[in-house]
């Protein structure tokens, strides 16, 4: 199995976000990491399965194509 997508995504998470920070609890570990894949990662980062468009507007592209047919 290719693991390529899943360890380049980790590499980037740790060194752009769980390197910098010193969390005090598990819950605000979690709550962080899901705030930087919600918020950064799936907005900004472009995927060359998706046109090389942001998560987040190639979605929005997906649905809007879907109500005009």
């Amino acid at each position: 199995h290719d693991n390529a997508v899943a360890e380049s995504f980790f590499q980037l998470l740790k060194r752009e976000r769980i390197k910098k920070k010193i969390y005090g609890t598990r819950d605000e570990a979690r709550s962080d990491i899901f705030d930087y894949i919600e918020m950064f990662y799936n907005s900004k980062c472009r995927h060359g399965s998706s046109e090389q468009m942001p998560p987040a507007e190639y979605e929005n592209l997906y649905y809007q194509r879907l109500r005009s047919v």
